[in-house]
């Protein structure tokens, strides 16, 4: 059989399979904010930066304590999401370039292949009106990872991780076609400040007049005034707060300019700015700002009760960049941080509201991860889970009703920097980093119920619970004939 066939015949089998759970279906908006760390909102713990629309969904829903990001790292973070599948069987499991940084060079990231069968397309198979809106990072223009390809009607945004470290690109994507913002110039995304910072102007180089965030929200809301009649899918995949830091000037000062008592010169990667914390904090309340908009939105469509929000983060929050996450404590308690399987680089925020249907104001510690979204979301709309995934649905623990299955474990491995392989089976957590240097480096075991910042290693006293946590490891994961780590392919 042709292997693009394959993805049709999965869609086409999930329509003549589905068991409605509704007369109609319900609406999905999917928010996804970008390295934004477990302890970032309000409604986590944060006490620096506001985010009262984003509190309100928590307040209006469930929160999750316990939720995973499918990696720590955006692109492979997103293909778990979007297939539900682990990183042991995910194609995509890191960043992987393709082209370079110059305006003429090609832009994206390896694609991701199209017999992988994605939300997308099986929520079309439903009859629903798909878009994504922001950073894709899962294939360039042209390549058989486009959004239009993989299950997406519409498309806005950046298509290239790259292009999306600059918040004044000089074009976003509008499906196959550049639409160019005409009040942006091209500069590096990464260099240090050229000239004193004493200077009023320094800093204004780094800045344009079409702010790309702003221009990702409006048309995510007019795809849902256009499209709020029938059943559609948003996945809002914001670009806040990955850096560079870079907001409107004018929303800077919604924080004390006393902060910031040294500018940011760009000597740890990004753009320089002379006030980083009040940047960053100003970036988070922007993502807020238009979530409360989209918000305000299915109000005034009288859709509200009708649409399932969720929000959740790629990953956790980055060390580089001017991005001070000890001033914010950014991640609480958790060790690590974007780019670690430490809990700090895998734990998220996780927010779900459905009016009248998910119970307001509860908190859950259900463990649930990436690849649980695509069958909890085939579950609430009356489709079925394809087979081959990893997820589970959570659709029980969100609604209150039936059976929730719990994961025999979680799985995670990452093929770049020292490369790390981890593993979560109930209260246990076993991880063992620097493979690329020693194959051999042993797991450290950790209880998360009672040491939830990772800082007492158990594995001496419960050698029992590390083999068993290392031969569930061994299981969980097929080599990858591109993202390869030769300590755990067989290779060495």
């Amino acid at each position: 059989m042709p292997r693009t066939l394959m993805p049709l015949l999965a869609v086409l089998l999930a329509v003549l399979l589905a068991t409605p759970a509704s007369a109609t279906p319900p609406n999905i908006i999917y928010i996804l904010a970008d390295d934004l760390g477990y302890q970032e909102l309000g409604c986590y713990g944060q006490e620096k930066i506001r985010t009262p629309n984003i509190d309100r969904l928590a307040t209006e829903g469930m929160r999750f304590r316990e939720h995973y990001s499918g990696s720590p790292v955006c692109a492979s973070s997103r293909c778990a999401l979007l297939t539900g599948k682990h990183l042991g069987h995910a194609v995509v499991r890191g960043n992987r370039e393709v082209g370079g940084w110059g305006p003429e060079e090609p832009e994206g990231q390896m694609p991701l292949p199209a017999p992988e069968v994605t939300i997308g397309e099986l929520l079309q198979g439903l009859g629903y009106t798909t878009g994504i809106f922001g950073k894709w990072g899962l294939g360039g223009p042209g390549s058989e990872g486009h959004p239009n390809e993989q299950g997406f009607d519409h498309f806005y945004g950046y298509l290239c991780q790259r292009v999306a470290h600059n918040y004044y690109p000089t074009h976003l994507w509008r499906n196959h076609d550049v639409d160019v913002l005409h009040g942006n110039r091209h500069f590096r995304a990464h260099q240090r400040l050229a000239t004193p910072p004493s200077d009023p102007a320094a800093f204004a180089a780094y800045r344009g007049d079409d702010y790309a965030p702003r221009a990702i929200a409006d048309e995510t809301l007019a795809f849902i005034r256009a499209n709020h009649e029938e059943p559609f899918f948003v996945l809002y995949s914001s670009v806040i707060p990955h850096l560079a830091l870079q907001v409107p000037d004018e929303e800077l000062d919604a924080y004390p300019r006393d902060w910031d008592p040294e500018p940011y010169l760009g000597q740890r990667g990004y753009l320089p700015h002379p006030r980083p914390r009040a940047a960053y904090a100003a970036m988070i309340s922007h993502l807020d700002a238009n979530v409360g908009r989209l918000l305000t939105l299915l109000e005034e469509l009288e859709i509200a009760d009708d649409t399932i929000v969720l929000f959740s983060s790629d990953n956790g929050t980055t060390y580089v960049g001017g991005c001070d996450r000890a001033f914010f404590d950014s991640l609480g308690p958790l060790r690590g941080h974007k780019g670690t399987l430490w809990e700090g680089g895998i734990r998220v925020p996780m927010i779900a509201r459905w009016p009248g249907r998910i119970a307001a104001g509860v908190v859950t510690d259900h463990i649930s991860a990436f690849p649980d979204v695509l069958p909890t979301l085939m579950e609430l709309c009356g489709g079925p889970t394809p087979i081959g995934i990893d997820g589970l649905s959570f659709a029980p623990t969100l609604l209150g009703d039936g059976e929730q299955r719990e994961h025999a474990y979680l799985y995670w491995e990452h093929p770049e920097g020292g490369q790390e392989q981890a593993i979560r089976v109930g209260r246990h957590k076993a991880i063992r980093r620097g493979l690329k240097k020693n194959p051999d480096a042993p797991f450290q075991l950790f209880d998360l119920e009672t040491d939830i910042g990772e800082s007492t290693d158990l594995a001496e006293t419960h050698p029992d619970i590390v083999r068993e946590l290392r031969s569930l490891a061994r299981q969980a994961r097929v080599p990858s004939p591109v993202f390869e780590i030769p300590a755990l392919d067989g290779t060495r």
